[in-house]
């Protein structure tokens, strides 16, 4: 059983409590680190935390085999560097950082140390995902002409001006580091390597100062092309598509990640015929912690390579300087 602290337990990190929190044979926590440590004593007395405000609390004890950092995407490297100092093992809420230099310094101080570095793309454990990712590999959909897809919501809309997550330091991109790294994460996992992009944002109600509307379209270095659409001020949608020369398949979502549902997989192999199945949602969120957990014990890989972790935060560092300067980017 991994013992971790949380950082940050604000409604991602209580999530992430509630979710493993006796629930898990692999990973549990003993301790909560939060600004405002007294804000949290209601989850604290509900889930036997001892929360303080100080990180170093977490790090200096020997009874803590990890940390799970849920706190602002500026303060990640700082914080994944301090753990892996300290010889805790980490999992960092998305994005792992906010450009590739930053991402590097973080992976590069976890390889030194010899800690597991996890990352918050549960969207990989989900099984329509999978099945999508097993037909592009078998080959099923034939070659891969175009990814697309959207995940949009309206659970962070109309927050207070202050609030870190709607700030343009925080969250570039309008819904980029919200819903979009995602996504990408998702299209180097099934499609490959991205090599450029183009992207727009727009602002539809001014209290999302940050934007609320983000589009892009992208080109893999496999020749196929990508385009994925995310807006923070409408109902729950959810579906990606891959399209091959053979066949094409979607998924529909009809719940957050964060609750359970269910997901529609159609395919279609000939014009007018359509094969239907649906897929019953799963905990992703515990099986993302537990796949870290098992990579801490050694029971197996974790199934996000160094290449992906750092990819996608060249992707997004390249959606980002695109829709600010309206310009085709290369990912670097």
């Amino acid at each position: 059983m991994i013992n971790a602290a949380i950082i940050g337990l604000g409604w991602w990190g209580r999530h992430i409590v509630e979710t493993l929190q006796g629930k898990s044979e692999k990973i549990g926590f003993s301790r909560g680190i939060d600004i405002a440590p007294d804000a949290a004593q209601d989850i604290a007395a509900a889930q036997s935390l001892t929360v303080t405000a100080d990180y170093a609390d977490a790090l200096n004890d020997p009874a803590v085999d990890a940390v799970v950092l849920a706190t602002p995407h500026s303060f990640h490297e700082e914080q994944i560097i301090a753990a892996a100092k300290a010889g805790k093992h980490v999992f960092c809420e998305k994005p792992l950082a906010l450009d590739l230099a930053s991402a590097e310094r973080s992976v590069a101080a976890c390889e030194e140390a010899g800690v597991v570095l996890g990352l918050g793309h549960e969207r990989r454990f989900e099984p329509a995902m999978q099945e999508i990712k097993r037909l592009v590999a078998d080959g099923e959909l034939g070659t891969i002409m175009h990814i697309e897809a959207n995940f949009s919501h309206d659970k962070l809309a109309n927050m207070a001006a202050d609030n870190w997550r709607v700030s343009s330091k925080e969250n570039p991109a309008a819904a980029m580091t919200t819903t979009g790294i995602h996504l990408t994460d998702a299209y180097l996992n099934i499609v490959g390597p991205i090599e450029q992009v183009f992207a727009m944002t727009a602002t539809r109600n001014p209290a999302n100062a940050n934007g609320d509307i983000l589009s892009f379209v992208l080109r893999f270095k496999s020749g196929a092309t990508g385009a994925y659409t995310s807006i923070l001020e409408t109902p729950l949608y959810m579906r990606l598509a891959v399209y091959g020369s053979d066949a094409w398949v979607e998924a529909r979502d009809y719940t957050h990640p964060s609750e359970m549902g269910t997901t529609d997989l159609f395919i279609s192999r000939e014009e007018g015929k359509i094969e239907k199945s649906a897929f019953q949602d799963v905990d992703t969120v515990k099986l993302n912690f537990e796949a870290w957990a098992d990579a801490i014990t050694g029971d197996a890989d974790y199934p996000f390579t160094k290449e992906q972790k750092l990819q996608n935060i060249a992707v997004l560092e390249a959606i980002c300087q695109s829709a600010e300067t309206g310009a085709l980017v290369t990912v670097q």
